[in-house]
């Protein structure tokens, strides 16, 4: 039996709100220190080297939002662990990246850098609701089943928001009360990790804490990154984009035919013919995985529905390396999953989670204004 997401509400000054953060679920924030903390210590980093490598990471982000750094010292006294390990949680992807590069350790071809994903935004026009529907597959490691959970962050100075992530961090995937929705997916470039940049987390929850897409889209295509990244972002009122991002240029992708679906990939012509995508030999099956999403909502018909978006997510096409990823080991020896599947109706305020899809069909119904909801499992 897969457990659902623990649902997670928080209020109050950012200090407060990582605290109950931290404190109600301080087995997982450890478990999520332990998962990349212990990807430091393979790579021979000693207590003084790890400090040293996060606390330049710490000065980014407090640079970027004092308040950030302070709900994460929230996180960390409500865990009863150290802010260092809370900011190496919120900038894993980084921190990973950087310490190899110290060590002249190069990422293999065999080994996945960071989180793959199939995500989809399905316009007004397209819905058999007349609502906006946006969601994704994120494929990581499978032990973050142990680490999901679902936050809700009540605020007082902007929109209440609902967000899916690792326990210790500020966000992943999620939606705001102002209708704003993000996902975000795995993408690689010759320039990765050439400059020093905004940890990917906290752009994510830059997004979130905005009352207009147009400040989203600021947050998303102008702040530095030290890595590339994809980020789908969309609005209640009907409109989605795509972002492929460099660190210092971000590609945006519109809608076709009422829909945006992406993988881990680069798509965009402008982009390609400026950027090398050397992420290829990570996630070759990209290729097929958006193309098969694609298709099977195209099948669905012209009016589409959020289970059509979970049939399309589940699809088990060229199984293990398919739209839904079952555990199984990579090529370095780690498990590799589709760790949740995220559906967001942002119209609603309703986000669904099912952890572990390839196994586990059963859905989470979180609100941004009412109590979780075990759904019925989704049919075959």
């Amino acid at each position: 039996m897969v457990q659902p997401c623990p649902f997670v509400d928080v209020s109050g000054t950012p200090y407060e709100r990582g605290r109950q953060h931290g404190a109600a679920v301080p087995q997982r924030v450890k478990r999520s220190i332990e998962l990349y903390g212990g990807q430091l210590g393979e790579l021979g980093y000693d207590t003084a080297a790890k400090s040293a490598l996060i606390a330049e990471f710490a000065k980014e982000i407090e640079h970027f939002g004092a308040h950030y750094i302070e709900e994460m010292r929230g996180i960390a006294d409500g865990a009863g662990v150290a802010l260092e390990d809370i900011v190496m949680v919120n900038a894993r992807t980084e921190v990973i990246a950087k310490a190899r590069l110290i060590k002249n350790k190069p990422i293999e071809a065999q080994e996945e850098l960071d989180d793959g994903c199939t995500g989809a935004i399905i316009l007004p026009e397209r819905s058999a609701s007349g609502e906006l529907i946006h969601g994704q597959n994120w494929d990581w490691k499978a032990e973050c089943a142990e680490t999901a959970i679902v936050l809700r962050v009540r605020r007082d100075d902007g929109p209440d928001f609902l967000t899916f992530v690792e326990a210790g961090g500020l966000a992943r995937c999620g939606m705001n009360a102002a209708g704003i929705s993000i996902t975000a997916n795995y993408l690689e470039s010759e320039r990765d990790f050439t400059q020093a940049g905004v940890p990917l987390a906290l752009i994510r929850r830059k997004v979130l804490e905005q009352e207009h897409l147009a400040f989203a889209i600021k947050a998303v295509a102008t702040t530095p990154k030290a890595c590339s990244n994809n980020m789908m972002l969309s609005t209640v009122k009907g409109f989605g984009i795509d972002f492929e991002c460099a660190p210092d240029e971000a590609f945006p992708l519109y809608p076709q035919d009422g829909m945006i679906v992406h993988a881990n990939h680069w798509v965009g012509q402008i982009a390609l013919t400026k950027i090398k995508d050397t992420g290829i030999p990570r996630v070759p099956e990209s290729f097929y995985r958006d193309w098969r999403v694609r298709k099977l909502l195209d099948e669905a018909g012209r009016k589409l529905t959020v289970d059509d978006l979970k049939q399309a997510f589940f699809d088990d096409f060229l199984a293990p390396h398919s739209v839904c990823r079952p555990v199984r080991p990579n090529e370095a020896g780690n498990l590799s999953a589709t760790v949740a599947m995220v559906i967001m109706q942002p119209a609603k305020g309703i986000m669904e989670v099912a952890p572990l899809p390839a196994q586990n069909r059963v859905f989470t119904r979180y609100s941004l204004t009412e109590e979780p909801v075990l759904l019925a499992e989704a049919a075959e």
